[in-house]
């Protein structure tokens, strides 16, 4: 069995450790300081503590949850990692620029999509992600471990995190909360919770969980149909949790938490963008006080799903937008490295050859 990585040990877990190896416990903030802000890469790098603590250090555990494979580079500055797990697994996130010309975005705001599980068991009809079926989950330093990483590959800060690559996130809630934990401790990364989105294509009983939760983390809703009728055509999951008991989730969600709702929202040609379908959702997001982010299906080989035109798909949000609802019409980014929204499934070359195709939201 590997050894834990250190990225996975909270302040408090590393200083039981300590006080157990006979160590004083302002070692402890000086390990996570190399660990998260020098962002080293062995612990021999740590010279400020003592050979025989670094030794131990490096018995006890690994310094990263994942190692990294390959990057991919994208025409509008998207990256997208490949990192492979200690069993032979293989998760992608992806780091995405901001492009104020085109949304208003904060100039040198730094988004990373990071993944929550190997594969997806939710089978939404758009995605690549369900296309191989779920494996398992992350654990937190997999999770947490993804943005130290792609701090390091990219020499920059990430300062924006959505949790909306590989999985559903809110299928492995325990493990995301742990790692969001590492993630805005001052002792790490120091990232504000604001600065965190969860999205999730409908589990109600943890949302209604997460919304107990004390941090202000966003929630996004990966909605894709306005009706039972529409929705159940591209998600699966509405069979089991409708649109009626789907929304009082959120209704109770907006009762605990300041922070505004988004629902996502991709636009399939002939499945879920009728005009129609605008109107009801403008309702729902009126009554939810939500913003609907609007989405253009991005190509995944292996689906026959097209995207409507684009004079269409400005029509859907035009009709949100005169019925008083803050609506933005996405266009992808990275949808040339098969980066964009639902596009992750593992199909890279590497040193080991062809990784089969292998789900991802």
């Amino acid at each position: 069995m590997a050894a834990p990585a250190i990225t996975g040990i909270t302040h408090e877990a590393l200083a039981a450790w300590l006080k157990e190896a006979g160590e004083p416990a302002f070692r402890g903030d000086q390990i996570l300081e190399w660990v998260w802000k020098k962002k080293v890469q062995s612990f021999d790098a740590m010279t400020n503590l003592p050979a025989a603590l670094r030794s131990r250090l490096a018995d006890s555990f690994r310094l990263s949850a994942l190692s990294h494979t390959q990057t991919q580079g994208s025409a509008d500055t998207t990256r997208k990692f490949l990192f492979r797990l200690h069993d032979g697994r293989y998760v992608e996130s992806v780091l995405i620029p901001a492009n104020p010309a085109l949304y208003g975005e904060q100039s040198d705001r730094r988004t990373l999509c990071v993944s929550s599980q190997v594969g997806c068991a939710y089978g939404c009809k758009f995605c690549a992600s369900g296309l191989a079926g779920f494996t398992r989950n992350l654990d937190p330093s997999e999770i947490a471990g993804q943005v130290l990483a792609a701090e390091q590959l990219s020499g920059e800060r990430v300062d924006n995190l959505v949790f909306m690559g590989m999985g559903e996130p809110l299928a492995n809630l325990d493990h995301l909360l742990a790692a969001v934990t590492l993630i805005t401790s001052s002792k790490t990364l120091h990232l504000g919770a604001r600065h965190l989105t969860i999205s999730t294509s409908g589990l109600v009983p943890q949302i209604r969980q997460l919304a107990e939760h004390p941090q202000q983390i966003r929630l996004a809703i990966s909605l894709h149909g306005a009706t039972d009728e529409v929705r159940q055509q591209i998600m699966p999951i509405n069979r089991k949790w409708p649109v009626a008991e789907l929304f009082a989730a959120l209704d109770f969600w907006n009762s605990r938490k300041n922070q505004k709702l988004t629902l996502e929202y991709i636009l399939i040609a002939g499945v879920n963008d009728a005009l129609e379908q605008a109107a009801i959702l403008a309702r729902h997001a009126r009554r939810l006080h939500s913003k609907v982010n609007l989405i253009p299906y991005n190509t995944v080989d292996g689906l026959d799903w097209k995207r409507p035109p684009d004079a269409h798909c400005r029509a859907f949000r035009d009709i949100l937008k005169n019925a008083g609802v803050s609506a933005t019409l996405r266009l992808e980014k990275g949808h040339d490295i098969d980066a964009a929204c639902g596009q992750l499934r593992l199909k890279q070359e590497t040193e080991e050859g062809i990784i089969a195709p292998a789900p991802g939201r």
